[in-house]
């Protein structure tokens, strides 16, 4: 009787030894392939984390660049000078009043296209037909509100190519059929009948082309960037406060294209008048750094130009020639 009951269990454990052991590397291989996938998880999120941030940098590389060239507002957008050495000039004509010149170097285009954009209508290099007719120019004043001109070598542009003072202050070369030429600063706007491509030159002006009785003469001409002397002053309209102001830039070789402020958030560009001032209607910047481009894609940077009404104070700078 003890020997059964004793002997009776044996197949049992055996039975159960035999299952059991499989079982067991069943779950033992379970738990590996468990492991081996959270491994391969973190190998692959830490892969694409390293993926996502190389791509970042590489993504902001450009837009970085922009930002360091433009500077800010414009810029729109903003096109920038040919792509040679960084130029910087320092004046300061007076204690309160200190001055960068900067051309860019940042841009691979062609010069050419680069202050197409900027330039609007009237375009370096570009030759235009037009006819001149002759006025009497007075002081030198106009449109432009530069004020008596010691100089009366000056112009008036049609109102299509005068564009909202776009060309105010340029330099253009103009030649008759006969040769001859002369270099006048537009000052002025010749409203309509004026037709595109004519300018109305001042007496003086139309006299070293053609004898005044003619009247009316074909000519062409071209945009110049003259070698003259002097630097760029800023003025400020009449009523002018730290809460409204018009700003004016004077004297500068070249075109202007734009005029921007500086404000806590960075460069503000200010729109342009009809008559030749840069408006801040809000009083953003009035009183604070300016930033003048002319169409070559030059940025002159100018600080301590106080709110003065009517008062043309100097930079000491000036845009180079193209």
């Amino acid at each position: 009787m003890r020997a059964t009951k004793h002997a009776a269990p044996q197949p049992w454990r055996r039975r159960g030894l035999v299952t059991g052991i499989p079982l067991a590397l069943m779950v033992v291989g379970v738990l590996a392939c468990l492991a081996l996938i959270v491994l391969t998880e973190r190998g692959t999120g830490a892969g694409r984390a390293a993926d996502a941030s190389a791509t970042g940098v590489r993504a902001a590389a450009p837009s970085d660049a922009g930002s360091a060239a433009g500077g800010g507002a414009g810029a729109t957008v903003q096109p920038t000078a040919s792509a040679s050495p960084t130029l910087r000039a320092s004046a300061t004509p007076s204690p309160s009043v200190s001055a960068t010149a900067t051309a860019s170097a940042t841009s691979t285009a062609p010069a050419s296209s680069r202050a197409a954009a900027l330039a609007g209508r009237i375009r370096p290099a570009v030759s235009y037909q037009g006819v001149a007719t002759a006025y009497a120019a007075g002081d030198g004043n106009g449109s432009c509100l530069y004020g008596p001109s010691d100089d009366l070598m000056i112009a008036a542009m049609n109102v299509t190519d005068y564009e909202s003072a776009k060309a105010c202050g340029a330099y253009v070369l103009v030649r008759a059929a006969s040769g001859a030429t002369v270099t006048v600063r537009i000052v002025n706007e010749c409203p309509w009948p004026c037709a595109p491509g004519q300018l109305d030159l001042s007496r003086q002006a139309f006299a070293k082309l053609a004898d005044l009785s003619v009247g009316r003469i074909p000519i062409t001409w071209s945009l110049l960037s003259p070698d003259r002397p002097g630097t760029i002053a800023v003025r400020y309209k009449t009523g002018s406060t730290k809460w409204w102001c018009g700003i004016q830039v004077i004297g500068h070789r070249n075109p202007v294209a734009a005029l921007e402020v500086r404000t806590a958030g960075g460069w503000r560009q200010l729109p342009r008048t009809d008559y030749n001032y840069f408006l801040s209607a809000d009083g953003t910047g009035c009183g604070g750094a300016l930033r003048i481009t002319d169409i070559y894609g030059q940025q002159l940077t100018v600080d301590g130009i106080a709110v003065r009404p009517d008062v043309a104070q100097p930079t000491g700078v000036q845009f180079g020639r193209h």
